[in-house]
């Protein structure tokens, strides 16, 4: 199913199987990119879909949440214990559980974070490299990238943002590599 909605450039793929998922295209892009520019990016999107991206991003996010909140818990008991050892009067959680687990929710929780970007930048190489598959050619996703390059693209939803072709803030929190390093592997595959 496709969608346009109003807005600057922009794209993303939602939902979480093939038969049920979402291609939506802005207005902006319409109007700014070329019939195969536009074939390019909603290729890329189709093989987000393809690829089960949707799916594996909210796992992977729930894993690594999962593993945020187990390990800061685990230490967070452990430093308690060792802080209360002597503690007479040792029935539940004391101050060394909740202070611990506060700062590794935080500190793991942007680790965490990080990966999760990572692996998304990774996904979009791959989208990228199967919307040239699909396209048969690369030269119009190429020129779907630099075009985009080039305009000024709108800000997603924080719900969708990791589903859309606007790039994050920050090379380490970043969902998107930079629009050079995508046109340089697709050039160098």
């Amino acid at each position: 199913m496709a969608r346009i909605f109003e807005g600057d450039p922009n794209a993303f793929a939602t939902g979480a199987f093939k038969n049920s998922a979402l291609v939506a295209v802005s207005t902006g892009l319409l109007q700014n990119m070329n019939h195969d520019e536009i074939e390019a990016v909603l290729a890329h999107e189709v093989a987000h879909i393809a690829n089960g991206d949707m799916v594996t991003m909210a796992l992977i996010q729930g894993v690594m949440n999962t593993f945020v909140v187990f390990l800061s818990r685990v230490v967070g008991y452990a430093v308690d214990s060792f802080l209360r050892k002597n503690d007479e009067e040792n029935t539940g959680p004391g101050m060394g559980y909740w202070i611990t687990t506060i700062v590794l929710d935080i500190v793991l929780g942007f680790a965490a974070a990080i990966v999760v970007a990572w692996f998304s930048r990774q996904r979009e190489f791959r989208a990228d490299a199967g919307a040239a598959e699909l396209m048969g050619r690369k030269q119009p996703m190429m020129n779907a990238l630099a075009r985009l390059g080039g305009l000024h693209t709108a800000d997603l939803p924080k719900s969708v943002a990791a589903m859309g072709i606007a790039g994050g803030m920050g090379q380490l929190f970043s969902t998107h590599p930079p629009i050079e390093e995508r046109i340089a592997a697709l050039q160098n595959s």
